[in-house]
């Protein structure tokens, strides 16, 4: 059974950073596109950042500059490293990934809040 655990989550001021992470267990075959979404009350979930099995990175616009998504495909985990945190980055973060089969699969969301 694949699981996804994702850490890193919490409280955090304007201006601060937060490191998540998302392990991957449990996956019979390679991974392919590993992302980040997030989903705010009351709006849609959104892609936030990706990283290919070649190490392509793509980043919402909104967080271009502040977020990078490094990957360890030793240890089948991405990580997202937020820097420069706003109050409207505050959502509820999950992980997903694509397996070389084109199977998806999803953590169980981390909260994060950016306030004063």
């Amino acid at each position: 059974q694949v699981q996804l655990v994702e850490s890193g989550g919490g409280l955090v001021q304007p201006g601060g950073s937060l490191r998540l992470s998302c392990a991957v267990s449990g996956i019979i075959f390679s991974i392919n596109a590993m992302d980040w979404y997030r989903q705010a009350p009351g709006k849609q979930r959104e892609l936030v950042a990706g990283i290919t099995s070649r190490g392509s990175t793509n980043y919402a616009d909104s967080v271009k500059g502040r977020f990078t998504i490094p990957r360890d495909n030793t240890k089948n985990t991405v990580y997202l490293q937020m820097n420069s945190l706003k109050p409207e980055d505050t959502a509820v973060y999950y992980c997903h990934v694509r397996s070389s089969t084109y199977n998806d699969y999803w953590g169980q969301g981390t909260r994060v809040t950016v306030s004063s």
